[in-house]
C-alpha cells in the first residue's frame, strides 16, 4: 500500500511542454494503474474547457497545463488509450465527456472509484471528500474547487488541491479493489461501467434533446413545436458556444411549443421571452422552428413518454417496494442508485416485466426477485429484534417477527 503522504510531500511539477509531456507519458505506459483527473470550466460555455489534467503513477504525480501555448496531447490521449494501463477516475462522466469531445475516444481500460464505492455499500454519489476521509484516513482542502481553473498563474494552493486529487485516489482505489475482492463484487463494478464507458452517452443529438424538457403537451402540433424549437435551441447553443439556457431557458421552450407563435407580435406577447424578441433575428429564427414543427407530418411525430396513471393500489405496492429496497440495500451493503430509482420502482409496482435495471443481471438477484416474490404474496417485509427484515411466506406463519 502507498504511503498516503508520500506523493504531495515532493515539489509539484506542471506540464507545459510537448517533449515533458511525452516522456512522463512513456514512464506512464510502464505503470499497471494510473489515476487521472481534469478540471474544467462550462459556466459560459456550452463545450466544456478543459484547463488542468492530474495524473499520479506509484511514484510520479504531475500536472498537465492543456492551455499551455504550443502544447501536444497527443502523447496523453494515446496514454488514454493505451489498455495495457488501467485508468482511475472519480466520478468521471465529466471528464469523459471532455476526452471524448477532443479525443473522439475514451479512456480504456477504466475504473471508476464512485462506482466501486456505490457497490461496497458507501452510499449514492458518494463524494470524493468523504471517502478520502474514509478510506485514506486524510482531508482534502476543498476551498479551491470552484476557483477559475483557467486563470495563470494557478496559485501553489490550487495546484496542490489539483495533485491531491490524484495522489489520495490511488490509497482509496486500493482500498477499495480490497473490499470488492472479499465481497466477490467486481464483476458488479464491471456491469455498472457499461454505460459510463459507452460513446453514445456522450454524442448529443439536437434532435432528441425535447426530451429533457418539462411540457404540459396536449396534441401533436404542440409537441412537434416543443421538438423544433428545442433542436433550434441545441444546434444554437452548439454553435455559439454557449449553455442552452442563454439562447432560451427550458421554461420558456415549453411555452413556444404550448403557444406557437407564429408572428413578431405573438413572440413579443410570450411571458418568458424577452420583450421585443419577436422584432429581433432570434425572433425570426425562432418563428421559422416553429413553422417548421408545424409543418411536420403528425405521423412521424413521437408522443411525449406516457407514464400510465397508478391506481391507489399501484401506489401501495411501490411504496412497499421502496422500503423493500432499502432493507435489501442495507443488508448488502449497497446504495439504492445501483439497483432502482423511484420510477423503476414506480414501473415494477404496474408491471413484472418491467424494463428496468432491477429485473437483469445481479440485480434481478438481489433485489428483482425479492420484489416480485413481495407482489405476489411469497415474501413479507416483518420486524425482527427492531430491523426491518424480509421474510419467505413460509417462514411468517411460525415466525415471532410482526408482519408489515
Amino acid at each position: 500500500m502507498l504511503n498516503k503522504t508520500q506523493a504531495t510531500e515532493a515539489p509539484i511539477h506542471t506540464i507545459i511542454t510537448t517533449d515533458d509531456l511525452a516522456s512522463y507519458c512513456a514512464r506512464w505506459a510502464n505503470e499497471t494503474y494510473i489515476t487521472v483527473d481534469t478540471e474544467f470550466l462550462r459556466e459560459t460555455t456550452y463545450y466544456p474547457k478543459l484547463c488542468l489534467i492530474q495524473i499520479a503513477g506509484a511514484t510520479e504525480a504531475a500536472l498537465i497545463d492543456p492551455l499551455a501555448e504550443g502544447l501536444d496531447l497527443a502523447s496523453f490521449f494515446g496514454l488514454m488509450a493505451n489498455e495495457k494501463v488501467l485508468k482511475v477516475f472519480h466520478a468521471a462522466k465529466q471528464d469523459f465527456e471532455i476526452l471524448m469531445m477532443l479525443s473522439g475516444a475514451l479512456p480504456k481500460p477504466v475504473v471508476d472509484t464512485q462506482i466501486a464505492a456505490m457497490v461496497c455499500g458507501f452510499g449514492d454519489q458518494v463524494g470524493y471528500e468523504a471517502i478520502v476521509r474514509k478510506l485514506a484516513n486524510a482531508s482534502i482542502d476543498k476551498s479551491s474547487q470552484f476557483t477559475d481553473w483557467s486563470r495563470r498563474p494557478l496559485t501553489h494552493k490550487q495546484t496542490s488541491y489539483a495533485i491531491s486529487d490524484v495522489t489520495h485516489l490511488r490509497t482509496v482505489y486500493e482500498a477499495l479493489v480490497d473490499l470488492l475482492q472479499k465481497s466477490g463484487r467486481a464483476e458488479w463494478m464491471k456491469n455498472e461501467l457499461a454505460s459510463l464507458c459507452d460513446p453514445a452517452t456522450y454524442k448529443v443529438d439536437p434532435e432528441q434533446s425535447w426530451r429533457r424538457i418539462k411540457a404540459r403537451i396536449q396534441n401533436k402540433k404542440q409537441q412537434a413545436v416543443l421538438m423544433s424549437v428545442a433542436a433550434w435551441r441545441e444546434r444554437e447553443a452548439q454553435s455559439r458556444n454557449v449553455p442552452r439556457g442563454r439562447i432560451l431557458k427550458d421554461d420558456a421552450v415549453a411555452e413556444i411549443a404550448i403557444q406557437m407563435p407564429q408572428t413578431p407580435q405573438d413572440v413579443n406577447e410570450l411571458r418568458l421571452v424577452s420583450k421585443g424578441t419577436g422584432n429581433s433575428t432570434m425572433g425570426a429564427a425562432l418563428m421559422k422552428a416553429v413553422q417548421h414543427g408545424l409543418a411536420r407530418d403528425p405521423e412521424t411525430i413521437p408522443g411525449k413518454p406516457k407514464f400510465e396513471e397508478m391506481s391507489s393500489s399501484a401506489q401501495a405496492v411501490a411504496e412497499i417496494l421502496k422500503l423493500a429496497l432499502k432493507v435489501v440495500c442495507e443488508s448488502n451493503g449497497l446504495a439504492p442508485k445501483l439497483i432502482a430509482s423511484v420510477a423503476d420502482i414506480e414501473a415494477l409496482a404496474m408491471d413484472d416485466n418491467a424494463d428496468i435495471p432491477a429485473m437483469k443481471g445481479w440485480q434481478l438477484e438481489v433485489f428483482g426477485k425479492i420484489a416480485l416474490d413481495l407482489k405476489h404474496g411469497r415474501a413479507a417485509i416483518g420486524i425482527d429484534k427492531g430491523k426491518a427484515v424480509i421474510l419467505p411466506r413460509e417462514a411468517n406463519e411460525n415466525s415471532p417477527a410482526s408482519i408489515i
